[in-house]
């Protein structure tokens, strides 16, 4: 059975058409469409439940190690205030999940996780904890809102004066509208914008306030639908789409997060001796179909790939898709051959991301 956000409600009654995802019933859109809501956010502003994501809190005089030990990313100087995005890798090297750590000071980190994993995670860190430390999992308490767009710092500016103002920076118990909340400036859509972590109790009170703040500005809520076009068109990677626990960092392109100089950490030795033969490449439908995730990439005859997410993109008005294939092919305007139900569609390698702002 499927769990409910605390903006279930809010979701009806603004007409939300609700679909099982990792575990909840969310809104895939609403009734202006994925169209419009896409729109929004690259134009104005769109309004996001992610109350389904996971968020762990690693607290005690070892954080610090633990996290480095757990993480590929290297946290030791990082800064209390900022975020940094990094992989969580398995013995082998493949992903067990992609996250963001919030430095909150040398003693604690708040984690969010992605919402289909977070059990695991959690348990994946119990498992591997060592020394003085507690991992504790907030995720049934927390709520999540993402405000995003070019006008969501003008709409969430009139509700609070302390806006971190560098990207992948934070602020905690701050006061937005009279609730407490840590707001960091964050998002998956390409676009500027803030994610909002409250109170389960207040995210219903947050999410009214800022549709009518917003309302002049353009600000309409967003559903998943919205949320994949925009994080494609931006290549931001998927958990289960482009990673898993069999694919690595370095064949999906996150080498910036993989610091193998830094001291031990889960996957270094298998990543340090991998051979990298395939890498993501973003793909730009040339024939007629849109390509969706699991699709064979063809040059001529020979099979060198799969693709991982592919989509409409209403703001490039072409059919686009991220895909993982034999490094020898990844040169921008290679011609190649997506396998759509059937027969093949022509596509060209471009250069990702397919949208930047």
């Amino acid at each position: 059975m499927e769990l409910k956000t605390p903006l279930y409600e809010t979701h009806l009654s603004i007409k939300g058409k609700m679909v099982p995802f990792a575990g909840y019933l969310m809104p895939v859109q609403y009734e202006h469409g994925i169209l419009a809501e896409h729109k929004a956010v690259r134009e104005q502003c769109g309004l996001f439940d992610v109350s389904h994501m996971g968020e762990i809190v690693c607290s005690g005089k070892d954080a610090l190690l633990n996290i480095n030990y757990l993480l590929s990313n290297d946290f030791t100087e990082m800064e209390a205030g900022s975020c940094r995005y990094s992989p969580m890798c398995n013995e082998q090297g493949g992903v067990v999940d992609d996250l963001i750590v919030y430095k909150l000071n040398d003693e604690a980190y708040f984690i969010v996780v992605n919402a289909s994993n977070k059990d695991k995670d959690y348990a994946w860190m119990k498992a591997h904890q060592h020394g003085n430390v507690e991992f504790k999992d907030l995720s049934g308490d927390i709520a999540q809102l993402a405000l995003q767009g070019p006008k969501a710092e003008a709409i969430l500016s009139r509700l609070c004066t302390e806006l971190p103002d560098k990207y992948y920076s934070f602020k905690a118990n701050v006061d937005v509208g009279g609730l407490k909340a840590l707001v960091s400036r964050t998002g998956y859509t390409g676009e500027d914008g803030f994610e909002i972590y409250l109170a389960n109790k207040d995210a219903a009170a947050l999410w009214e306030m800022l549709m009518q703040e917003g309302q002049a500005d353009g600000l309409l809520p967003c559903g998943l639908g919205a949320r994949d076009t925009l994080r494609l068109e931006a290549a931001m990677p998927l958990y289960g789409h482009e990673m898993n626990d069999e694919i690595t960092p370095l064949e999906t392109n996150l080498k910036f997060a993989v610091k193998l100089n830094k001291a031990a950490f889960i996957g270094k030795e298998a990543l340090l001796t991998q051979t990298v033969k395939r890498t993501r490449v973003g793909l730009k439908v040339i024939g007629r179909g849109i390509v969706r995730e699991a699709m064979p990439v063809y040059k001529e005859d020979q099979k060198i790939g799969v693709t991982t997410s592919g989509t409409m993109s209403p703001t490039l008005n072409a059919a686009i898709a991220m895909a993982l294939i034999d490094k020898e092919y990844k040169e921008m305007g290679t011609k190649v051959e997506v396998e759509v139900r059937g027969r093949r569609v022509e596509a060209e390698i471009v250069r990702l991301p397919f949208y930047k702002k």
